[in-house]
């Protein structure tokens, strides 16, 4: 069994993770499915993003495939390329309706459904840790959304992007309220985002009023790269997606000795 080897003098070769296990398993479900739908709301984003996630899944298959060509990672690898191929299908053929300008929208059901997809051939194929560094982009979007998910920074109902009809162009979305409404943490957080320019966040100095723009790397991007329209901002967004899935691919495959014994 691999074991990590700055832990391994502390908790031994190996740690039985028990009734956790399950745990494990009930969280990476719940990660999956509410990381897409938290990084969604722009035509074509969230099928583009299962789609490229899903090529990565099955591009890691071929390879685990490639290297135990007999034995139970060959069938665990298997099982979760017969998952993968059909969703892929299905999805491809559902973006060519969610593409911008879309005339179909996949709400909440699809974003379970993929995360749900993907959970599954995770666990089932023995890639859950794999499967996470695939998930890089919606870690990241998570993370930058904690602020305003635990209600550190006021969180509208929705965080799209604002659509400037002028221009034909998306820019950030904001939401407006008093630095004096918020806890210490939350005014630590506006100061941070203000001082590292990780958004748009202005403050009146004689009101105390800020806007700020809200906390989505898609919402960051339009005020990195400024306003785009629909499409071209899917497109870089899933740019992204699969420049990280290339990076996640070099770390599992040459960087994993670093951390591991035993790399399977």
């Amino acid at each position: 069994m691999p074991s990590l080897p700055l832990l391994t003098q502390l908790l031994g070769p190996s740690l039985p993770l028990g009734p956790l296990y399950y745990l494990f398993m009930s969280c990476l479900a719940i990660f999956c499915t509410n990381a897409i739908n938290i990084l969604a709301g722009v035509n074509g984003l969230e099928v583009g993003q299962s789609i490229v996630i899903g090529l990565t899944v099955v591009a890691n298959n071929l390879v685990q495939l490639w290297r135990w060509p007999d034995g139970p990672l060959h069938e665990n690898n298997l099982f979760s390329l017969y998952l993968m191929l059909p969703f892929i299908g299905c999805s491809a053929a559902l973006m060519q309706h969610n593409w911008y300008p879309a005339r179909v929208f996949v709400g909440d059901t699809y974003c379970y459904f993929a995360g749900m997809t993907f959970a599954v051939a995770g666990i089932l194929g023995h890639n859950a840790k794999t499967l996470l560094l695939f998930f890089v982009p919606q870690v990241l979007n998570f993370v930058y959304s904690v602020p305003q998910l635990f209600r550190l920074v006021p969180c509208p109902r929705h965080r799209m992007p604002s659509y400037d009809a002028a221009t034909d162009r998306l820019v950030p979305s904001v939401v407006d309220f008093r630095m004096g409404e918020l806890s210490a943490p939350g005014r630590l957080i506006v100061r941070a985002c203000r001082a590292l320019r990780v958004g748009r966040v202005s403050i009146d100095p004689a009101t105390q009023q800020v806007t700020m723009s809200n906390m989505t790397i898609i919402n960051l991007a339009l005020h990195l790269c400024g306003p785009m329209r629909e499409d071209r901002l899917t497109l870089a967004l899933l740019g992204l997606q699969a420049a990280c899935s290339a990076l996640a691919l070099l770390v599992r495959y040459q960087l994993a000795y670093l951390v591991y014994d035993v790399v399977k």
